[in-house]
């Protein structure tokens, strides 16, 4: 399988991981109205579809010129020879990250991409940092919690730009009675007459707390998977960890869509009312993770010469937070007509981001 043996390989691999899973979340926002428990079926498929392809290549090639390496074991070895007990830290990642992952699309439904990425990846960040910095020490820890917390006030920031924006946007007045029929498939749009429902800040940032102390969890099971001779692999972790995402999928679902956080229940029969476009914005969302989580994995499996480590590769991986403001900010334009102050804080968090992503570049080099 294909291992990257110098450093700048690694960290590009980071950089795309961040890249990756700062902007999956972009399909949701465009398949309208469709909502996120039926776009998450063809996520996770998506996921895992794109984390087999990725262990039939890479994972069962040899290395390519010097900036990669080939161990002896292919993904089709790895995967006879690892332990159970492996095996089952990788399952068990996929389904506690898809919990997580599942709770910050509920917060991105109902709170937008600026409240829940900044909240949820934030506490994300911290949990997820010190636990693989515990598991595996590498890097200088002052650049490597120097560069968290650099980019844990940019978070803080984000969301005080978030805050001050709100404030400062005008009520809108209460629409006419109306009797609107529900779309199955859609968000419910029925009102009661004479009353307009928003979209609960404060439901998105409870949402986006329980996401964040659970995604912060998942990649330390990942890295007990990696641990010991009968360990496994970055492409043979993925796939196992596909298919824990894949399996819960439908169990977690089931309890969001008859208690949903916003709208009324659904069936699965409601799923096949989406459209072609609507079922491929789902696959995409989740093949464009997968390529960033085995990005992730493989810049954290370096070998020790190279000692970028899981602590900088997930932190780098958390910096998503910066690419999906963006692309609230550019595309989705979550803070047009924003005041001077406003557009202040924002200038600061990217600033905060660059130097934070700068000192976590740092460390495996002190």
């Amino acid at each position: 399988m294909m291992i990257p043996s110098t450093y700048t390989v690694a960290l590009l691999l980071a950089v795309l991981s961040m890249i990756c899973w700062g902007s999956w979340a972009n399909t949701l926002k465009l398949a309208g109205k469709w909502r996120f428990e039926l776009y998450y079926f063809d996520y996770s498929i998506g996921v895992l579809l794109a984390a087999t392809i990725a262990a039939f290549t890479f994972g069962s090639t040899d290395g390519v010129a010097s900036d990669f390496s080939g161990p002896a074991f292919s993904f089709v070895d790895n995967l006879t020879v690892a332990s159970k007990a492996q095996m089952l830290f990788a399952v068990a990642a996929g389904i506690i990250f898809n919990l997580a992952n599942l709770l910050l699309v509920a917060a991105i439904t109902v709170a937008g991409l600026s409240v829940a990425f900044p909240v949820g990846i934030g506490l994300a960040l911290i949990v997820g940092t010190v636990l693989n910095h515990v598991l595996r020490p590498t890097g200088n820890p002052v650049y490597l919690f120097s560069g968290m917390g650099f980019i844990l006030l940019a978070i803080i920031v984000t969301a005080m730009a978030h805050a001050a924006y709100n404030v400062g946007r005008q009520a809108p007045a209460p629409a006419p009675a109306a009797e609107v029929k529900t779309i199955p498939g859609t968000r419910a749009v029925h009102r009661p007459t004479g009353v307009t429902r928003k979209a609960s800040p404060l439901k998105g940032i409870i949402l986006s707390l329980f996401a964040g102390i659970l995604m912060g969890l998942f990649y330390p099971l990942v890295e007990l998977s990696k641990k010991g001779d009968l360990g496994l692999g970055p492409y043979t972790a993925a796939f196992l960890f596909g298919m824990g995402v894949l399996l819960s999928t439908p169990v977690f679902n089931i309890f969001f869509m008859n208690m949903p956080v916003e709208g009324p229940a659904l069936g699965l029969r409601d799923y096949f009312h989406g459209t072609g476009r609507q079922h491929l914005l789902g696959l995409l969302g989740g093949i464009i993770w997968a390529v960033g989580c085995i990005a992730n994995f493989v810049a954290s499996s370096t070998p020790p010469s190279v000692n970028v480590g899981p602590a900088t590769s997930y932190a780098m991986g958390q910096g998503a937070t910066l690419v999906s403001t963006l692309w609230g900010l550019l595309l989705w334009k979550e803070f047009a007509g924003a005041s001077g102050g406003v557009r202040v804080r924002l200038i600061l968090m990217f600033v905060l981001f660059v130097v934070g992503l700068a000192l976590l570049s740092l460390a495996p080099l002190r």
